[in-house]
């Protein structure tokens, strides 16, 4: 395959913050990611993880916030600090694993103040006693010695950070930490000189800025991340955000890295999959034309060719990339030599990072890189020496993962596909209004797949026959699942489809009242699907609650687009029966209701679809079940379990 260099010439050009030279305009964005030790020490495990990325050829790497308290500065167990000598020898294998492949790291230094999830018996801080909505705990408000106590820790952090080796700072002053706390007349009701007019409530973050700058010398870069809008009625507006940027410059910080939102407005910070590709741009934009040092830009940037637009434009002077790099850690790499379409992409989902995984206190992943967080399998991703026959059965996300995989590793493989194309219930997920991201992968994996050397075999079932013929070494079964339908009266002869049938555009339903019964999330998205076609839409749910099976900030944007709908809900509905034009449901208390219906549609889950594997258990050695006829999951669990199959043949 020809490669093109420079293909985009924009993001590959030399740029400066400060005196600091960096080789490109793509930086890493700060993620947490709980890869730290117990103490919040740099483990190998969060080593490897950023290597890969500076391997991967980003620019900069600005790294998860390291807190400059670990008593009350750190939001859970294993994040980073930097509140201690002790830590530093960890921090400098971070800092030359990084600067060895290139790139250039900065440590963002924070203290996140009310925003702390109480894993211990300790009260959180902030200016004012004033809680966070989303945490739901008063915090103690900061005496004025405290304040004076904690920018005194952000510059001996800031000291410390140096000594270590990284080429440049970050303040986390964004999301509602504390440094935003302060900033923002929401948070912050003090009436001393922390406190009162925006240029008070500006003391906090100034002073840590001034500390640091003479502490750390003129040269060493000091960059901030704000928020530009917190989106919420009394906090920081986009014309206070300007006011406060430049207050930050005459202050002496180098760079301005601008985000947006708090933990209340999460999904403007963390957005969730319908929000369109870099929609926030406009933040650092205007920002950008108030001051004169460089604004980084953030959000939901996912193509070469859209960050390479918004640079020629004039709008940023650098693009962050920061869950796209967790999807492809080589994403620069390939932008630079033209092969953009072997990105793979990030589709918001949320799944393996922010709420799947690091709200549950676990350590980060992503659902479309199976690597992520596993680095060190990397190295196994490589021809094994002992070549096989691999036979793939199912081209939906977990059979083209491992047919993928087992090629990598040096395999003969065959991929066999029931359906005149591939993808599975891929194909059935890019339906629902706002899912469209989903396409991404879905095109990400077939373009791989064809561009590969894997004989293809689309429109033909496997049985036994099959299996006798290719004489496969091992089988690889990726079969799906199928709409679980209960035997209920009425299931049969009812007007009755299932949600399956309805995305496949097998069953046509408009201009009526339709209830779908099931509220997960593929019986949710079904019921926004249906609503601008039909009359009333209703949804009927047994459990006390919608979309339980959501990660927590797509579920708030989904929840809020069904109310927005005008989408019907009952909750604590069991269905009993189906009429012609109603169905019977009971109560917890055995109450039995009638709801009027035209139409229903079924969304009660899914059943392994998986007879193959008993049948040929005696041709042949290896068999693997994997994805949805395995167990009915999600994406991630789908395409890790693909992946990790392949390995171990």
């Amino acid at each position: 395959m020809s490669r093109i260099r420079n293909a985009f010439p924009k993001l590959f050009e030399p740029a400066f913050i400060g005196r600091l030279k960096i080789t490109n305009r793509l930086i890493m964005a700060p993620m947490g990611t709980r890869m730290g030790s117990e103490t919040g020490g740099v483990t190998k495990q969060l080593i490897d993880y950023y290597a890969r990325r500076a391997l991967g050829g980003v620019g900069a790497i600005i790294t998860e916030i390291t807190g400059v308290d670990y008593t009350l500065g750190v939001g859970s167990a294993n994040n980073l600090t930097l509140h201690d000598n002790r830590y530093l020898p960890g921090h400098n294998e971070l800092v030359e694993a990084v600067q060895t492949q290139g790139a250039r790291i900065i440590c963002q230094l924070g203290h996140v103040g009310r925003n702390r999830r109480v894993f211990d018996k300790l009260q959180p801080v902030a200016p004012s006693a004033i809680p966070c909505p989303f945490f739901n705990v008063v915090p103690r408000e900061l005496t004025v010695a405290e304040i004076e106590e904690v920018v005194r820790r952000f510059v001996e952090a800031a000291v410390r950070a140096k000594t270590a080796g990284y080429d440049g700072l970050e303040l986390h002053g964004a999301h509602g930490y504390l440094i935003a706390e302060f900033m923002s007349a929401m948070s912050n009701h003090r009436q001393d000189r922390y406190g009162g007019d925006l240029a008070g409530r500006m003391t906090f973050p100034v002073e840590i800025v001034q500390g640091i700058r003479r502490a750390v010398g003129p040269d060493y870069p000091i960059i901030i991340r704000i928020s530009g809008d917190e989106f919420l009625e009394g906090g920081m507006s986009l014309e206070e955000s300007k006011q406060a940027a430049q207050i930050l410059e005459r202050a002496g910080v180098d760079a301005l890295d601008v985000s947006a939102g708090t933990y209340d407005s999460m999904r403007t910070s963390i957005e969730s999959m319908p929000y369109a590709q870099g929609w926030r741009i406009y933040l650092a934009e205007a920002i950008k034309k108030v001051v004169d040092i460089p604004v980084i830009g953030v959000g939901v940037i996912r193509f070469p060719d859209f960050a390479e637009s918004i640079l020629e434009a004039g709008q940023v002077d650098f693009i962050a990339l920061g869950r796209a790099l967790l999807a492809d850690p080589f994403w620069p790499a390939k932008a630079k030599e033209g092969r953009e379409k072997e990105i793979a992409p990030c589709i918001s989902c949320n799944t393996g990072c922010i709420g799947g995984r690091i709200f549950k206190g676990l350590s980060i992943r992503c659902a479309v890189n199976p690597l992520t967080g596993r680095e060190k399998l990397a190295d196994q991703v490589r021809p094994t020496g002992r070549k096989k026959k691999v036979l793939v059965v199912g081209g939906g996300p977990a059979g083209m993962m491992a047919a993928l995989t087992a090629k990598k590793r040096g395999h003969e493989v065959v991929l066999y596909e029931k359906e005149p194309e591939l993808g599975g219930q891929l194909r059935l997920a890019i339906k629902p209004p706002g899912k469209e991201k989903i396409g991404w992968l879905l095109g990400y994996l077939k373009t791989q797949i064809e561009e590969s050397s894997i004989d293809l075999c689309l429109a033909q079932q496997v049985g036994p026959e099959a299996i006798n013929r290719e004489k496969p070494d091992a089988v690889i079964l990726a079969t799906g699942a199928r709409p679980s339908i209960p035997g209920l009266p009425g299931v049969e002869t009812g007007p009755v489809s299932t949600a399956w049938g309805v995305l496949a555009g097998q069953k046509i339903i408009e201009n009526k009242d339709v209830v779908v019964v099931g509220g997960g999330m593929v019986g949710c998205e079904t019921a926004l699907y249906l609503a601008p076609a039909n009359r009333k839409v209703a949804i009927v749910e047994m459990l006390d609650s919608l979309a339980s099976d959501v990660e927590p900030i797509n579920r708030l944007d989904l929840l809020n687009r069904i109310e927005e709908a005008g989408i019907r809900t009952a909750l604590g509905l069991t269905l009993e029966k189906i009429e012609p034009d109603s169905l019977v449901v009971s109560r917890p208390d055995g109450q039995k209701e009638r709801l009027a219906a035209e139409a229903v549609v079924l969304a009660l889950g899914a059943i392994p679809v998986d007879d193959l594997s008993r049948e040929i258990e005696d041709q042949v050695n290896e068999v693997f079940s994997v994805g949805d006829c395995s167990s009915p999951g999600k994406i991630i669990n789908a395409i890790y379990q693909g992946f990790i199959t392949a390995l171990r043949i």
